[in-house]
């Protein structure tokens, strides 16, 4: 008997990932890190639902991922999950969660699943990573891969670049992908490489491919909730589309407010609330509160 949500929609696992790509149903996957963002994407019917470690830059103001912490990530996880009803939730290890030990990062990974709400976690690095991988799978903890273009090997990449352009670099990204498929990740993200390199990692591997910067050619794609909706102060990467400017939106909304308020005209008497007429010395008090104010 399949689990379904209250709106009869099927609650998405890592099975029905499998599933999708079998029947080549694309996956649409979108980061949230509060509980509006979530219910609306989850509302929405977005599948795949990853709080990002890109928190620290769009939620928190960190000029790049690696200064947000464990205890920061499981918030806002456990916020996210609030909000998640039909979408498969997955949270982002960061920085420092995974990289000084199996054990440690089991310890965080089981924080994330615990205290977060988390069905899966999500690791960057190919090859050097299935260890890691196997133990927590072992211990009953789907992961998600990501290899390419990750933001958290920023300092050895020497910056934000494209993966994949030399035949020894694409060499290495399908041996990382083919041992996290063997592995067994849940999915595999891709990040900043060649659209051709995408479409071979996709053919190769039985998980499904989740593509940011790969091209259409993937199992699936993701993007920063912020981006999708013109949230950001930067300009956005070459693979972002924005479908709407709710920056614009919100400050003219702010500023409307701000006008109406300095002007008088907010709050108006309608949404105001009033003492009853068998009051008459305080009804009397607040009227020439209002005429002194004019």
């Amino acid at each position: 008997m399949s689990i379904t949500t209250g709106d009869f929609r099927q609650r998405i696992t890592v099975q029905s990932l499998a599933e999708k790509k079998l029947k080549h149903e694309p996956i649409v996957s979108l980061t949230a890190y509060d509980f509006a963002t979530a219910r609306i994407a989850d509302e929405a019917g977005v599948d795949f639902i990853l709080v990002g470690d890109s928190l620290a830059q769009v939620v928190l103001g960190y000029a790049n991922t690696l200064p947000v912490t464990m205890d920061e990530m499981v918030h806002h996880t456990r916020i996210v999950r609030r909000g998640v009803r039909h979408a498969f939730l997955v949270a982002d290890m960061p920085f420092g969660a995974y990289h000084t030990g199996i054990r440690k990062a089991l310890e965080n990974a089981v924080r994330f699943v615990k205290e977060g709400g988390a069905e899966a976690v999500k690791i960057e690095g190919g090859s050097s990573r299935v260890p890691l991988v196997r133990r927590m799978i072992d211990a009953e903890i789907p992961v998600v891969g990501h290899i390419g273009l990750t933001p958290q090997s920023v300092h050895r990449m020497g910056g934000y670049k494209v993966q994949g352009k030399t035949m020894e670099a694409i060499d290495t990204l399908l041996r990382d992908a083919v041992a996290l498929d063997q592995a067994g990740v849940a999915a595999l993200v891709l990040e900043g490489i060649p659209r051709e390199v995408a479409i071979r990692i996709t053919a190769e591997v039985a998980t499904p491919t989740i593509g940011i910067g790969a091209g259409p050619d993937c199992d699936g794609q993701i993007l920063v909730f912020h981006d999708l909706v013109g949230l950001t102060f930067t300009p956005p990467a070459k693979f972002v589309r924005r479908y709407c400017n709710a920056g614009e939106l919100i400050t003219g909304a702010i500023q409307a407010y701000r006008d109406d308020v300095r002007s008088g005209a907010f709050p108006a008497d309608a949404e105001s609330y009033h003492l009853p007429r068998e009051k008459p010395v305080l009804t009397e008090a607040v009227e020439t509160a209002a005429l002194q104010r004019k």
